[in-house]
């Protein structure tokens, strides 16, 4: 399965989450992301050292369902308040368990947009 382009747009000051469902097979249906973990990154460049962003499951940026095959990108009013850039790029995989060890495989890439808020405290 190759990975999918999708655009990400970000509003500043506002809590982003996007909900994505992962199917396969005929007639689709979802993944078990049982065990399952996740890591992305946003970079000015794809080539940039600088990460701008990184979200994990660890760290809470990615929260996956179960047998729902959900996956969930999230970043608090918080941190997107913080973001003093206009675009960037992103990759997103999963971390699949399988022995003798973990699969990775590049679910998402693309590029992402940050929208500049008007309304400040």
């Amino acid at each position: 399965m190759a990975a999918k382009k999708l655009k990400l747009v970000i509003e500043q000051g506002a809590t982003f989450r996007k909900v994505l469902t992962w199917k396969t097979g005929t007639p689709p249906v979802p993944v078990d992301l049982t065990g399952f973990r996740g890591k992305m990154q946003v970079r000015e460049e794809l080539d940039s050292s600088v990460v701008l962003l990184n979200l994990t499951t660890e760290n809470g940026g990615l929260i996956f369902g179960t047998t729902d095959g959900t996956m969930t990108m999230y970043i608090p009013a918080s941190v997107t308040t913080t973001i003093n850039w206009e675009t960037a790029v992103y990759d997103f995989f999963v971390i699949i368990p399988a022995a003798p060890e973990p699969e990775s495989r590049k679910l998402l890439y693309g590029p992402m947009v940050s929208k500049a808020e008007v309304t400040r405290a």
